[in-house]
């Protein structure tokens, strides 16, 4: 059976950091958005962490948005008129407090660019686009809260036995993710694990990749993608995949920060056979495991 792409729309909201520049973050990743509320201080916190607040029975820290990427802090005087953005990421919810809220406009991720390099050191942008004539910058959500709320050393380094091991070194593996911190999450999982592995930073060129070692006779086994990437988004990716026949041999395993059952259900729409919230290495080799037996099997 032919599978469609998810129509599932995909919006970016747009908030202000500072008076002159517009930021953005995918949908996906917001529960909601509320008025400022008085927060309750979280002793021995990170500098950017405002506090807590209690909404609908959560209790969820509070960051200071602009602060946390460098921008100058929110004054004591500015807090009343701003807005909390609350997010479901990375298996947590945050709330994140900006200077403004300006729109959700629908994203085609196509018209995402690279950053150009006259942001220069501001690592926090993963892309940007035009939005009324506007360059909007997308924030990388997942290098942001990855500097606040350090992952465990335990969380990232996946337990195998040796059985394991070598059922999984013989494999071709593609990662693809865009953002750094995501890369290097992966990477170091593997490399202690002493697992071979190939890296994409998007989707076009993940697509390139899969291509050329299927007409060379060496098509990858398992593709770990993220979803939210400019140009070719990961439900896309995995959407050419198992509609052309050199490639779908591979087993798919989408590997989001979005910690909802919306990314699950479109995962399995698209033709992927897992969807993973980042980043529990465990969960992630365990997901391999998985597909290499699927793939010992077709072959």
């Amino acid at each position: 059976m032919i599978k469609t792409a998810t129509n599932q729309s995909q919006g970016m909201l747009l908030f202000q950091l500072t008076s002159l520049q517009s930021f953005a973050i995918g949908t996906l990743k917001v529960k909601e958005i509320v008025p400022y509320t008085p927060l309750t201080a979280i002793p021995h916190s990170h500098p950017t962490v405002l506090g807590a607040a209690n909404l609908r029975g959560d209790t969820l820290p509070v960051i200071d948005m602009a602060k946390a990427v460098g921008y100058p802090p929110l004054s004591k005087d500015e807090l009343k008129d701003c807005y909390i953005i609350i997010t479901d990421c990375r298996r947590m919810l945050v709330g994140f407090l900006v200077r403004g809220i300006n729109k959700i406009t629908e994203c085609n991720w196509h018209n995402i660019d690279a950053p150009p390099s006259a942001l220069g050191s501001n690592v926090f942008v993963t892309g940007v686009m035009k939005v009324d004539d506007k360059l909007i910058q997308l924030l990388d959500v997942e290098l942001l809260l990855s500097k606040v709320f350090p992952d465990k050393p335990g969380s990232l380094l996946p337990v195998l036995t040796d059985v394991q091991r070598e059922i999984l070194r013989p494999l071709k593996i593609l990662l693809v993710d865009d953002s750094a911190v995501a890369r290097r999450q992966l990477s170091q999982a593997l490399d202690s694990i002493s697992i071979p592995y190939f890296i994409a930073t998007n989707g076009s060129d993940a697509l390139n990749m899969l291509q050329h070692a299927a007409d060379v006779g060496s098509p990858f086994d398992i593709i770990v993608s993220d979803i939210e990437m400019p140009g070719l988004d990961g439900y896309e990716l995995a959407f050419e995949v198992q509609n052309n026949s050199s490639l779908n041999h591979a087993y798919i395993i989408l590997h989001t920060s979005l910690s909802s059952e919306i990314s699950v259900s479109q995962a399995h729409q698209v033709g992927a056979h897992e969807a993973l919230t980042k980043f529990e290495a465990n969960e992630l080799i365990h997901a391999m495991l998985r597909g290499a037996e699927k793939v010992s099997t077709v072959d």
